[in-house]
C-alpha cells in the first residue's frame, strides 16, 4: 500500500503531480469523474463560491475600453465601477470611501498596512509591531517591521488574545501597532478587538484588525470598534480571487505605498486598478450585507449557527471528539474538530471521496504537513494540532448538506480512528 511505504505526505504529493497532469497520461492512480451538483462544499473560510451579482459585474466591466485613470467618457465609466465599488465597501464596515485602499488581496492589503512611522492625527508614529499569536501567515510576516521589531502576544486556551499580555507587552517599549484579527480563520474564535482598541489606545498606539473572515459574517463596524486599519478580502464573501481592500481609519497618516508609480489610489498603491475585480468585489459585498443595517448578516449569522450546532452535535456522538474553541464566541459558520487517531490529512482525503470538500487545521506546503500554529498557541501539542479537521459553512448550505456530511464521517471514522489508513488509500 501507498501508506506502509511511503506516508500519508508522500501520497498528498504524488496527487498534487497528479493533478497537473492529463488523466489520459496517469495510469497509476484512478481517475474519478464527478458534477459538482453531486457535492457538498464545506470550505467556505477558505473561498467562497463567486457570486452570480459578481460574476455579472465582472463581465460588464470586462466589455469597457477605458482606464480609470483617463479623462475621456470611457475612463469616466470606468472610474465610476471603481468609485461605486468604493462606496460600497466603505458603506460595509462603516467607513469614508476615501479611505478605502484597493489591493490584489488580502495579503498585500496587511503588507501595505503594517508599516513603521504610521500615526493618528495628534498621535506619536509607531515605531514597533505587536501581533497576536494566531494571526494569518501574511500577519507574521511582519510587513515593513525588521524582526526585531516585532513581538508576539500570546493567546487563552480559549483561542483569544490575552488582553492583560497585551498591556504588558505595551508597557514594555515605544509606541506600537498592534495587529489582532476579527475572528480566526481556523477556530472561527472571535477575538475581543473593541477592549484591544482601547488598551492599544490608551498606550499611544494604533490597531491593525484582519477582518478577512468577519466580513459578511458578523456585523462589523471600524468606527465601532475603533480599528485604526482594516484588511478586507474579496474572495471570502462570494467576490473573485485576487482583490482586497486596506481601509483606513479617518485621520490617519504615514502610509508608505508598497511600491511607487503613476499615483491611482490617491498615491497609496500604484499601478492600474483592476477594474473588473474591484466591480466584482462591490457587486459581492451588495448581496453580502444586503443594506449597511447588519440585519442581513445577523439573520444569516443565526441561520448558520444552527447548521453548525446542527453539525456539531452529529459530530460528537463520535467518542471523545473535540471541537476546538467551543466555549467560546465563535464565527456562527465554523466548526474545527479532532477525535483521537485522527490524521487531518488522511480525513481531508476520506472526505473528498465521499463527495464533501473540507479542510485541515494544518498548513500544507509542498506535501509536507505541519501542525497549526493557532492550535499550538493555544497549548495544545503537535499530535493533536495535526489532527485538526476545519468545516466551514455558507449561503448555500442546507441541512441535507449537513446530513450528507455526517453520514460521510459516520462511515470514514471506522477507518480514520483505528490507526491504519490503508483501505482507505486503497481506494486510489
Amino acid at each position: 500500500m501507498i501508506a506502509s511505504r511511503h506516508g500519508t505526505s508522500q501520497l498528498l504529493e504524488a496527487l498534487g503531480d497528479a493533478a497537473s497532469r492529463r488523466p489520459s497520461f496517469d495510469h497509476r492512480l484512478k481517475v474519478v469523474s464527478y458534477s459538482m451538483a453531486d457535492r457538498v462544499y464545506l470550505d467556505w473560510n477558505a473561498t467562497a463560491p463567486l457570486r452570480p451579482q459578481a460574476r455579472a459585474a465582472m463581465a460588464a466591466a470586462w466589455n469597457l475600453l477605458g482606464n480609470p485613470s483617463s479623462v475621456h467618457a470611457e475612463g469616466r465609466h470606468a472610474r465610476r465601477l471603481v468609485e461605486d465599488a468604493r462606496s460600497a465597501v466603505a458603506g460595509a464596515i462603516g467607513a469614508l470611501p476615501r479611505n478605502v485602499v484597493f489591493t490584489s488581496g488580502g495579503t498585500e492589503a496587511n503588507a501595505l498596512a503594517l508599516v513603521p512611522g504610521l500615526r493618528a492625527a495628534s498621535g506619536q508614529p509607531v515605531q514597533r509591531l505587536v501581533v497576536s499569536a494566531i494571526e494569518h501567515a501574511s500577519v507574521f510576516s511582519g510587513g515593513r517591521f525588521p524582526s526585531e521589531a516585532i513581538s508576539i502576544v500570546e493567546v487563552t486556551s480559549s483561542g483569544v488574545v490575552d488582553l492583560d499580555r497585551l498591556r504588558a507587552v505595551l508597557d514594555s517599549g515605544p509606541v506600537a501597532l498592534v495587529s489582532v484579527m476579527a475572528a480566526n480563520n481556523e477556530t472561527g474564535a472571535i477575538q475581543p478587538v473593541t477592549e484591544a482598541a482601547g488598551i492599544v489606545h490608551a498606550a499611544g498606539g494604533l490597531l491593525h484588525v484582519d477582518a478577512i473572515q468577519a466580513l459578511g459574517k458578523i456585523p462589523f463596524d471600524i468606527k465601532a470598534i475603533g480599528a485604526d486599519l482594516v484588511t478586507l478580502s474579496a474572495h471570502k464573501i462570494g467576490g473573485p480571487k485576487g482583490v482586497g481592500a486596506l481601509v483606513l481609519g479617518d485621520g490617519l497618516t504615514g502610509l508608505e505605498p508598497l511600491w511607487r508609480g503613476g499615483g491611482q489610489e490617491l498615491g497609496r498603491r500604484a499601478g492600474t486598478e483592476n477594474v473588473a475585480g474591484i466591480a466584482g468585489f462591490g457587486a459581492a459585498v451588495k448581496v453580502a450585507m444586503r443594506g449597511e443595517s447588519g440585519d442581513a448578516v445577523r439573520l444569516e449569522a443565526a441561520r448558520l449557527e444552527t447548521l453548525r450546532d446542527r453539525l456539531e452535535n452529529g459530530l460528537r456522538q463520535t467518542a471523545g471528539l473535540l471541537v476546538f474553541c467551543a466555549d467560546s464566541p465563535r464565527l456562527p459558520n465554523t466548526t474545527l474538530f479532532t477525535a483521537p487517531g485522527l490524521r487531518a490529512e488522511t480525513a481531508v482525503i476520506g472526505f473528498d471521496l465521499e463527495g464533501i470538500a473540507v479542510s485541515s487545521g494544518s498548513a500544507c506546503s509542498s506535501g509536507k504537513v505541519q501542525p497549526s500554529h493557532v492550535l499550538e498557541a493555544m497549548g495544545f501539542g503537535p499530535k493533536l494540532a495535526q489532527g485538526a479537521v476545519r468545516l466551514s459553512l455558507g449561503w448555500s448550505t442546507q441541512e441535507a448538506d449537513i446530513d450528507l456530511c455526517l453520514k460521510a464521517w459516520r462511515k470514514l471514522a471506522n477507518t480514520l480512528l483505528r490507526g491504519s489508513d490503508e483501505t482507505l488509500l486503497e481506494r486510489f
